[in-house]
This record gives structure tokens, C-alpha cells and sequence, in this order.
């Protein structure tokens, strides 16, 4: 191994957490560091004054430019898009102690995805990956002034819409367990007790499964739809098991349909309720944690 390619692995797991938290998708993050890889390999020595800020900036970038293209699919995309799930998190969080440092849960990243992609990463490099706002201006190409209020503006909206997430991890799994139990049961009054009246569920299917094509509102209706799932493929004669695991950091429930993974399904928590719930159907999402989880 030469000794540029031992300086990229070192950084290998930052920069593939922060492309993965730019883009919401693993496979889109992990083809953004080969491409920084070959520029990195190709450049001259004295246009990398520090191997860490030019891998930066390179991943960056690139990011901005796939976010161009990654919006006009989305505007297309069937059904809500929620980011791919993942499970091995820990070379992705950085060694830091800033308030958002751990936090890969879908809620943050989907108030991520409605920031403007500059906003994104100027929030992602200082509050989350910690650079300085010298650093933050030469990987987008602004000024520190301008950046400072990209980062402010990100800040003020992430923290507005971020769930309890810092709920224990012993609530998210009784939760789930009581949900898993209560779907499975068709008892909708258990399942409403659990929800906050203004939950949302998000299922998405990406036209490739059957999902619900919209958010659904409400503690009755999101009630409604699990139970009338689960009823449906129960009539259908597909064999169901529900096992729990870890996505993006928080407990989840992982669904089989005769024996092969179907889906996952996260949730947010807030004042003891579930606030929001995460379903991710589209098989394209799901190959990474079909990948791991081995069954």
C-alpha cells in the first residue's frame, strides 16, 4: 500500500460518513469516494497542502454535484424517498463531542434533504464533522461570513424539527416491541395509545413495491394502515417474521416475508409516543442490511 492510498483509508470512514449524510444514500456515498480516490491518486503534491482538508473538499464537492442530479430523480421518485438504511455506523461517526456528531437517524437527514445543498454541507462540516469555518469556505468556495450563515440557518431548522432522539434506547425497543406486537394482533386501540395524535408514516416503496404513495396523518389512520398490512398478508398466506436490529444508530424492526428481508422500519419518539415511523420497502435500499444481517 503506498502511502497516499494508507492516508485515504485512514480517512475512509469520515468521508464516506459524510457523503453518506450529503447524499442518503450508501451506494451514491461509496461511488463518491471512488471518484475522490482517483483525484486524490492523480494530484500533484503541491496542490494537497493537507491530505485531510483536500479529501474534504474533493468529497464535498463532488457531493454538491451528484445533489443536482439526485434532485431531478427524487422530483420523479414514486412515493415519499427516505434514505438508505444502514447498519455498520460506527467508522462513520466522528470522534467528536458536538451535539449532532452521532446522529444519523432519518429524521435529521430528512430535514437535511430539505436544506439547500450548501446549507447541508456547511452544517455538516462544522456542527457535525467539526471544521472550521476557514475550512467550510474553501471547500465550498465562499467566504467565512457566508458561511457562517449557511451553517446558522441549517442549524436554527435542524434543531426546530429534530424529534427526542436522544430518548433511551430502551423506550425506542419497548416501543417497537409493542408495536410489532399490536400490528400483529390487528388491535388498533393499542396501536393509537402508542402513537402521538399527529404521528406520520412514511413507507417507502419506490414504485418497486407497494407502498403508500403519500404520507399518512394521524394516530387512527397510521393505526389503521399497519393493521390492515399485516391482515392483508396474513390473508395472502405470507409468512411474517419480525426481528429487531439497529438502523442508523436506533433500534428497528426488520420484516420477513417468507424468509427473505421485506423491509425495515424506524421511528422517531417524542414525549413517550411514536412520533414518526420509517418504512423502507424499495429492495434497491435494502441490499446493504439483507447483506449484513444474513439471514
Amino acid at each position: 500500500m503506498t502511502r497516499r492510498e494508507d492516508t485515504f483509508v485512514s480517512h475512509r470512514g469520515r468521508l464516506l460518513g459524510l457523503a453518506y449524510r450529503m447524499l442518503g444514500s450508501m451506494s451514491d456515498a461509496e461511488d463518491t469516494l471512488q471518484d475522490a480516490w482517483l483525484r486524490f491518486s492523480q494530484a500533484r503534491e503541491t496542490d494537497i497542502r493537507s491530505a485531510e482538508g483536500y479529501l474534504v473538499t474533493i468529497v464535498t464537492r463532488l457531493c454538491l454535484d451528484r445533489l443536482k442530479s439526485a434532485q431531478r430523480r427524487r422530483e420523479r421518485y414514486v412515493g415519499p424517498w427516505l434514505p438508505e438504511p444502514v447498519v455498520d455506523t460506527d467508522a462513520m461517526t466522528p470522534e467528536t463531542m458536538l451535539e449532532f456528531a452521532d446522529d444519523l437517524s432519518f429524521a435529521l437527514l430528512l430535514t437535511l434533504e430539505r436544506l439547500s445543498p450548501p446549507e447541508r454541507a456547511a452544517f455538516l462540516l462544522h456542527d457535525v464533522f467539526g471544521a472550521s469555518y476557514g475550512a467550510v469556505a474553501e471547500a465550498l468556495d465562499k467566504t467565512e461570513a457566508a458561511c457562517r450563515q449557511l451553517a446558522a440557518r441549517a442549524r436554527k431548522a435542524v434543531r426546530s424539527e429534530r424529534p427526542d432522539s436522544k430518548a433511551p434506547a430502551k423506550q425506542h425497543e419497548a416501543l417497537l416491541a409493542q408495536f410489532a406486537a399490536a400490528t400483529a394482533s390487528g388491535d388498533i386501540t393499542a396501536l393509537k395509545h402508542m402513537l402521538a395524535d399527529d404521528a406520520v408514516a412514511y413507507a417507502d416503496g419506490g414504485g418497486v413495491k407497494i407502498a403508500a404513495l403519500n404520507p399518512i396523518y394521524g394516530a387512527e389512520r397510521v393505526a389503521r394502515f399497519f393493521a390492515g398490512v399485516f391482515k392483508k398478508a396474513n390473508a395472502e398466506g405470507i409468512s411474517m417474521r419480525a426481528e429487531f436490529g439497529r438502523i442508523n444508530t436506533l433500534p428497528a424492526i426488520l420484516t420477513y416475508a417468507d424468509g427473505t428481508l421485506d423491509q425495515t422500519m424506524s421511528i422517531d419518539v417524542k414525549d413517550g409516543k411514536i412520533a414518526a415511523l420509517y418504512v423502507v420497502r424499495n429492495p434497491e435500499k435494502l441490499s446493504a442490511v439483507a447483506g449484513r444481517d444474513g439471514a
